[in-house]
């Protein structure tokens, strides 16, 4: 396990980052030269153009704005669109299909370059999904799959506690994989060995929930 930081974002309705989520990306976003996006929308060129441009303004915002920024979909070659994670400061995966943004990682060989990569690697919502060992996607089936395993957090994004039917979903799956149910604006970040988070994160384990300051994540080698 490197030392490069890891952050794993539910979602940002306001569409900018809460006060406690930048002065974490102040302090550690020291290397600013290219930011990389990864499509989890492979085919929709407009709406990754649009939204690419509007997230990157939200790093802006704070006065940490990145030299060059991009965003890889199914228009790049496999080739370039790794080569730009391999020189990337920051990679960012993000939000929409799950399966779609894993197919198009696989498709173009962003998993190894990714996994390999000393870059900060931030994902929100589907991103987020995608970068643990074990990944789920409750939308599409209760079965976890393999993610890219950059970090032993499983967790299930824009959750709120009044959704009594993925509550249950979750606690079912609990009794065999621990996740973190994440509401919105939360975050966890990673840092070798060290789990932090802010916002509002619950921690689902062997049928029972509570706040995730309760419960015992662990970050696995």
């Amino acid at each position: 396990m490197t030392n490069r930081l890891l952050g794993f974002f539910s979602g940002f309705p306001s569409y900018r980052f809460p006060h406690e989520v930048a002065e974490r990306l102040v302090k550690k976003l020291t290397q600013r030269k290219n930011l990389v996006f990864v499509s989890a929308w492979p085919t929709d060129y407009e709406k990754n153009d649009y939204e690419s441009n509007g997230m990157h303004s939200m790093f802006e915002e704070y006065n940490i704005p990145f030299v060059w920024h991009c965003v890889i979909d199914n228009r790049m070659e496999a080739s370039y669109a790794t080569r730009l994670i391999n020189e990337a400061s920051c990679v960012f995966l993000m939000g929409g299909h799950p399966g779609l943004q894993l197919k198009l990682m696989h498709d173009k060989g962003l998993d190894v370059a990714i996994c390999n990569t000393t870059a900060t690697v931030l994902g929100v919502s589907a991103g987020a999904i995608n970068m643990a060992k074990h990944s789920l996607d409750t939308k599409d089936s209760p079965v976890p799959y393999d993610g890219l395993g950059l970090a032993d957090i499983t967790v299930k994004p824009h959750f709120t506690t009044d959704d009594q039917q993925v509550l249950s979903t979750l606690l079912q799956i609990s009794m065999e994989l621990p996740i973190c149910a994440m509401e919105d604006d939360s975050a966890i970040f990673v840092m070798g060995d060290h789990i932090s988070h802010t916002g509002q994160i619950h921690w689902v384990s062997k049928g029972e929930i509570c706040p995730l300051s309760q419960g015992k994540p662990e970050v696995q080698k």
